[in-house]
């Protein structure tokens, strides 16, 4: 019969090498972007934003499963504004005049025109000190239409 002998060294992670065989990956510092920045289709944006105004909206049921809850939002800082997509749980957090750090957002284009949502490799926290600047709502992002213009080669 033969003896199983354990090695934890490789998956313990307390030399700093690696965890399980895999290299530890160090976590990278979020760059902050502000509002006026953003463009169509970029993704992994981090922001923080004031919730200017939240407003629930018919959300439709897939076939086999309950009704999506689904709220628009426009959200902004000192250099503009933009609507944001709320889904399900995330509707609750985005209380008018709460501010909020959005973590990997991306632009998603609804009718010709940006808008900010957070997938399920995104976060949204409600921060613990209200935000100091007030909302420049004059620059909404969400109401400059885009056009799709294909280039011919030549």
């Amino acid at each position: 019969m033969a003896t199983v002998q354990q090695n934890n060294s490789n998956n313990t992670g307390s030399d700093g090498g690696s965890v399980g065989g895999a290299p530890v990956v160090a976590k990278r510092k979020p760059v902050f972007v502000k509002v006026e920045s953003l463009k169509p289709g970029t993704m992994g944006h981090t922001l923080t934003a004031k919730v200017v105004a939240s407003k629930p909206v018919a959300g439709k049921a897939a076939p086999n499963s309950r009704a999506a809850k689904i709220a628009e939002c426009l959200v902004g800082d000192e250099t503009g504004c933009i609507m944001f997509t709320a889904r399900n749980e995330q509707v609750e957090l985005m209380k008018e005049g709460s501010t909020v750090i959005i973590r990997n957002a991306k632009i998603d284009m609804f009718k010709g025109s940006m808008r900010l949502a957070v997938d399920k490799w995104g976060r949204i926290e409600v921060s613990p000190e209200p935000a100091t600047f007030t909302v420049k709502e004059d620059n909404n992002l969400s109401l400059v239409e885009y056009e799709l213009v294909s280039v011919p080669e030549k």
